[in-house]
């Protein structure tokens, strides 16, 4: 006899500790854990103040979602509260293994599926193809579009930026080990160094993961300690994120391009990144390698898996020109699930291994 398990039964739980539901899916196969119900209220009149203060306040929160057991040191999650912009469809903080990130371009082509079909936003008129859907992030407000059928998400996703740019080009770094290198910084809702690997000595497409983790996080300490990253508009998005290590190829190319994002606390990104997509054709479009609307193809050296991107519209940012630019990939939902605290658990906040 086959056993059955009611939906909605949860196993012995602290009653005190609400249980979080979650709806996981990925993006080129990095994970992402959405909170649908159980987070506390996350309080602050602004998006980037409810961040500080469920760094403050529920960071306990961040560690059920992420860590150990539940969760792994490369998982990643959001957290949706209400935002004050009123052309706001939701407002989102993004959680990683060491904290709160300002961007995160793969969550927003996953939420974008995840609030259509969850019914965050107006259904689309009838024989629609596409729905617009307007997530407020920690650094601004990004216009999601969401293939759809019959008022339902089906198939990729494409979102246009906030304003990136790029803070330094060709900016010289002294990385231990490997001398003095030159790198750019570019934001694309989110600081990251680019440098190619073959700087480094590694080969994106070839060199060990660990290998190619532990250099990037070389330069990422090494920038942090020689340079001063500012964003012109907000002293909470003036943090460099990670690094991102790429094949070299920055001209224009109808072949893919490959990069690998090592980010936060040595975090691989198994996507090409969708922040990191936007920033990498800001630079490139800074340095004349890109014309507007030029579409390139960015692909993971972790998983293989693809996003493309174009410049659509030159933009300011502070005194700095910037670029609006459309990043496009495809979401998968992998289920849900109820994440439970069981009272006597010693390891009930969670824990990593690294």
């Amino acid at each position: 006899m086959e056993a059955t398990l009611a939906v909605a039964r949860l196993p012995p739980h602290d009653p005190k500790t609400p249980a979080l539901s979650v709806v996981d899916m990925h993006t080129g196969g990095e994970p992402l854990r959405i909170v649908h119900a159980g987070c506390p209220e996350v309080v602050g009149s602004t998006l980037l103040a409810k961040r500080r203060y469920m760094r403050h306040h529920l960071d306990y929160v961040r560690r059920r979602l992420v860590f150990e057991p539940r969760g792994h040191r490369d998982m990643y999650g959001a957290v949706l509260v209400q935002s004050e912009l009123p052309d706001a469809h939701l407002g989102v903080l993004f959680l990683h293994n060491e904290g709160y990130s300002s961007m995160c371009g793969h969550a927003v082509l996953a939420l974008g599926r995840f609030a259509l079909d969850f019914g965050l936003v107006p259904a689309p008129p009838d024989g629609a193809r596409e729905a617009q859907v307007n997530i407020h992030c920690p650094c601004g407000l990004v216009t999601a579009f969401v293939a759809c059928e019959g008022g339902r998400s089906c198939g990729p996703v494409r979102f246009h930026s906030v304003p990136a740019f790029v803070l330094a080009a060709d900016l010289t770094v002294d990385v231990p080990g490997h001398g003095k290198v030159v790198m750019d910084i570019a934001y694309g809702g989110a600081f990251y160094a680019f440098v190619s690997a073959e700087k480094l000595g590694l080969d994106v497409c070839s060199s060990r993961t660990r290998d190619l983790v532990e250099a990037a996080s070389t330069v990422t300490e090494a920038v942090k300690a020689q340079f001063k990253v500012n964003h012109p508009e907000s002293e909470d998005l003036g943090f460099l994120y990670g690094t991102i290590l790429t094949d070299g190829k920055d001209a224009y190319s109808q072949e893919p391009t490959t990069n690998i994002c090592v980010f936060a606390d040595e975090q691989v990104d198994r996507s090409p990144t969708g922040s990191g997509v936007t920033a990498r054709i800001a630079l490139q479009y800074h340095k004349g390698f890109l014309q507007l609307n030029q579409t390139r193809t960015f692909k993971s050296s972790a998983t293989g898996s693809v996003f493309t991107g174009c410049a659509v519209r030159e933009a300011k940012c502070g005194d700095f020109k910037a670029v609006i630019v459309e990043v496009a990939g495809q979401a998968h939902y992998t289920g849900t699930a109820s994440l439970t605290v069981e009272d006597g658990d010693p390891l009930k906040g969670g824990f990593l291994l690294k």
